[in-house]
């Protein structure tokens, strides 16, 4: 598989199915900034403000050169986090789980359904079933590079805890996210910014304020 570096030219998405627009891929998108929206469908804050964000976003920058898509993909709750579940948010806003609990005792919701429509594309992250057996070390390598900031300052006793942690949570994975693990994703929401010329600008996780900075820059250049 091939892994996302900052700074260089981004890898594919890979994805299982389209539910909401045309089917397309970044190196169909070049000359557009691209920002990508990765969630889970149970994962409450990408609901709260992930999403939200990027409804905004696209509503004020996609006549001047942004794509947005977003990306349902699955790390946990797999029973939740599939493609039927995104069908029925992209077709009426049904929401499910955590999402539906959190969503409600805020008073977010319609009748238990978003009181707006994700209006960019949607698609399902490719799932495949994980593999019993050993991690590779190339993989073990890639997850701590991208999710263990300043591993190699600490305590070599601490790195072999850690090192011994991933793996044992790599192993308990019941199915395997293809574009999370190509672009080294922290969790959800998470968000992926590729310039016009297809360089990969940035992979965030979690709130960014400054996001809307971030893209007027790359449509000026």
């Amino acid at each position: 598989m091939i892994k996302a570096k900052i700074g260089q030219q981004s890898p594919l998405l890979s994805l299982s199915a389209w539910v909401q627009g045309n089917e397309t891929n970044l190196d169909q998108l070049l000359g557009q900034v691209v920002l990508i929206e990765v969630f889970q469908v149970n994962c409450p804050g990408c609901f709260l403000y992930s999403l939200p964000q990027a409804t905004e976003l696209h509503r004020k920058y996609a006549r001047q050169g942004l794509t947005v898509l977003g990306v349902a993909t699955a790390f946990e709750d797999f029973d939740k986090n599939n493609l039927d579940n995104l069908i029925r948010l992209a077709k009426n806003g049904e929401v499910v789980g955590e999402t539906l609990r959190v969503l409600s005792l805020q008073n977010k919701l319609k009748a238990d359904h978003l009181p707006y429509r994700i209006p960019f594309p949607l698609a399902m992250d490719q799932l495949n079933p994980a593999q019993s057996g050993m991690v590779d070390e190339d993989e073990l390598a890639y997850f701590i590079e991208n999710r263990v900031p300043a591993f190699e300052q600490l305590p070599k006793a601490h790195q072999q805890r850690i090192r011994l942690q991933i793996e044992h949570y790599i192993q308990s994975l019941d199915y395997r996210a293809e574009t999370f693990e190509r672009f080294g994703l922290k969790g959800t929401p998470s968000h992926i910014l590729v310039d016009k010329q297809g360089v990969l600008r940035d992979c965030s996780f979690g709130a960014v304020p400054d996001m809307e900075v971030r893209i007027r820059n790359l449509l000026q250049d």
